[in-house]
């Protein structure tokens, strides 16, 4: 290592220094953590328990058996706001702390071009982000797959296990440091572009999350049953909240025209009212990867064209 790529180790040394140390202590938390929960499992407390979104109870006072996961989804928290802590302290400063001290002109005399300049530390950031992000997000599986989509885990759809497990994370971490390292070519201070960055990366974690619960990218799917017998249980999909009653044209009603869950009374109802089935929107399960996917499509699309417009913006800037 020698020449600009070494000067971009000796400039983000401490940065991936504190990332690996504090990869390494998620590691020892998560393997802990997740001995507990094998543990609990193992003692056959939780046998009786099954899938589906209902709470399992004890035998003995009716009160719930839940795993400890809360641990858990402060990892996914974390692997929530990796773009906006990665964006903040280290694409922020990458290009702009040489850029507000002027430090980038003796580096440029020395005979390294723009290019080169930009490539050596944008490469060794985005290595050392895929790096962390993908393990960060690889221990939060590890430590789930125990307790995934149980009654007493964690479900698919929690916020913390959707947006913080997955590619989406490497993709919201590269997001993240794309947008800091352009917002430091663009801002004059350093600490003007970490603040930029705080808002930008915020936002958009906020405005993928909205579209999550919105259902806007992933649509739902549509399940009909008839009004006669109890419709299939939830399970492990993820409802809209989406009810109602269908008609014989088919019309769909809000469910309340028929407030029965099942019996003689909806089928009087269904008849008066002309319903023939009724109806409910959710998620499948197997649409977590579809989210996944998708989530990772417009961050990594972001995160290379705003990285692109860095590059064109560097003769520029510089």
């Amino acid at each position: 290592m020698k020449g600009s790529l070494w000067l971009a180790w000796r400039q983000q040394r401490v940065p991936a220094g504190i990332g690996a140390a504090a990869l390494l202590a998620v590691a020892a938390i998560a393997a802990y953590c997740r001995s507990g929960m094998l543990d609990a499992l193992r003692s056959g407390l939780f046998d009786h328990c099954g899938t589906g979104p209902l709470q399992c109870t004890r035998s003995d006072s009716g009160l719930p058996l839940l795993l400890d996961v809360e641990p858990l989804t402060y990892l996914g928290a974390l692997n929530i706001a990796l773009p906006v802590v990665i964006g903040v302290f280290w694409g922020a400063p990458l290009l702009g702390r040489d850029r507000e001290l002027g430090t980038h002109r003796m580096v440029l005399a020395q005979g390294v071009s723009r290019g080169q300049w930009f490539a050596s530390r944008f490469a060794l950031a985005t290595a050392t982000t895929i790096t962390l992000s993908g393990l960060l997000a690889g221990v939060f599986a590890w430590w789930w797959r125990p307790a995934a989509d149980r009654s007493y885990g964690l479900f698919w759809y929690d916020v913390t296990a959707l947006s913080g497990s997955g590619p989406r994370v490497v993709a919201a971490a590269l997001f993240g440091l794309a947008t800091g390292t352009l917002l430091g070519l663009l801002a004059r201070r350093v600490l003007a572009a970490m603040g930029l960055t705080l808002l930008v990366t915020g936002l958009t974690t906020l405005l993928l999350e909205w579209t999550h619960r919105t259902r806007l990218l992933v649509a739902p799917h549509t399940y009909v049953s008839a009004g006669g017998v109890p419709k299939a249980p939830m399970g492990e999909k993820w409802s809209t909240g989406t009810y109602g009653l269908i008609t014989a044209s088919g019309r769909h009603d809000d469910v309340l025209n028929c407030p029965y869950p099942s019996g003689a009374e909806l089928r009087e109802c269904m008849a008066a009212h002309g319903y023939v089935a009724r109806f409910y929107e959710a998620n499948p399960a197997g649409d977590y990867w579809a989210f996944q996917w998708t989530d990772t499509a417009v961050l990594g699309g972001l995160a290379a064209l705003l990285t692109v417009v860095t590059v064109l913006l560097l003769r520029r800037r510089i």
